[in-house]
């Protein structure tokens, strides 16, 4: 097996898109990568973000929200930004950039959140999913 690509997914607060896309993506890709999120002013994980994922099995309790600058420049092979309305952090250095641009959850009436979150972490598993499949990265099915 060769060295495992190494992605970070972005976006602003690092509390919704990127920690559910960090979370699929460990999920689907397994040792195969290894993947961080972070974010140009992270705040913390939103509680629907963790529940999201928890309704696919996978656990987010650990994940934190980070800041973009803290991560080292010579760590990542690939960034994916996950902005739609507001501007994404940039990430310095020579790295292969994909942007998937998805609606921000968070601020959805308290009625509608969870689906609206729901929503975000399926449309970013089948992106996610599609990606892997691209490269090579998904998991030999159990």
């Amino acid at each position: 097996m060769s060295a495992p690509v190494r992605l970070l997914c972005l976006c602003v607060a690092n509390s919704a898109r990127s920690q559910m896309a960090e979370g699929l993506a460990r999920h689907l890709f397994g040792a195969r990568a290894i993947v961080q999120s972070a974010g140009s002013a992270p705040t913390r994980v939103n509680p629907h973000a963790i529940a999201a994922l928890g309704e696919l099995g996978i656990d987010a309790t650990g994940q934190s929200s980070k800041l973009v600058d803290d991560i080292p420049a010579d760590s990542i092979d690939i960034v994916i930004t996950l902005c739609a309305e507001e501007v994404c952090p940039v990430y310095p250095g020579r790295v292969e950039r994909l942007h998937w641009p998805h609606p921000d959850p968070v601020g959805a009436p308290p009625d509608r959140a969870l689906q609206r979150f729901r929503d975000v972490r399926d449309m970013l598993r089948a992106r996610l999913e599609a990606f892997g499949k691209e490269r090579g990265l998904l998991q030999d099915p159990q």
